[in-house]
């Protein structure tokens, strides 16, 4: 679990088959093998790790549904940490399972994205979504797109500060709406 407040903007230092490199220095504080570490919002495990890289395991299931496969040697990566239970809870709860892939519209500060349709029905007004794993409200929800207004400190402690149109974003939407959506179903039949 994690909140979606950034810790370290990193970088992405290769990859090997299924073997992701990544660099960073704050989040490999206290970290061990089979942690769980947030790149972009996507949930991976720590299966190796130096004094400022780490490694994880991303198998085609994974790079498939995710923009990892996307990365270039010296990319910035949002991280985060796994929450402890005696952090505070920030942002909003996030699983760091990506639900979908977007593209970017509009960069920010007036970030504007495009996602799968099939997305839409789960984000409302002043909802919260995860966009490369940095937890966000969003306004201006259409069938196709969602707008963000970025604060001059997010832009500047994640990546998404220098993201630009075309390029795909992670995206999560919010857990809880999954599971009422689901609760509802046998009630109001399978939604389309």
């Amino acid at each position: 679990m994690f909140t979606g407040l950034i810790e370290e903007l990193g970088s992405f230092l290769y990859r090997e088959g299924e073997r992701f490199r990544f660099e960073a220095e704050l989040v490999l504080e206290e970290t061990k093998i089979d942690d769980s570490i947030s790149v972009n919002g996507c949930c991976l495990t720590v299966v190796d790790i130096g004094d400022d890289w780490w490694e994880a395991d991303a198998v085609e299931e994974t790079v498939s549904r995710t923009s990892l496969g996307d990365l270039v040697p010296g990319d910035s990566i949002n991280l985060e940490r796994a929450v402890r239970s005696i952090d505070r809870l920030g942002g909003h709860m996030v699983q760091g399972h990506v639900d979908g892939v977007g593209t970017i519209i509009s960069p920010g500060p007036d970030l504007r994205v495009r996602m799968p349709k099939e997305m839409a029905r789960y984000l409302v007004e002043k909802g919260s979504i995860t966009v490369d794993g940095v937890s966000l409200t969003c306004f201006d929800v259409l069938d196709d797109s969602f707008a963000i207004a970025l604060i001059p400190h997010t832009m500047n402690v994640t990546s998404l500060g220098s993201r630009n149109v075309g390029d795909r974003v992670n995206l999560e939407v919010d857990v809880i709406a999954k599971y009422v959506e689901r609760l509802l179903i046998p009630h109001n039949g399978e939604v389309k």
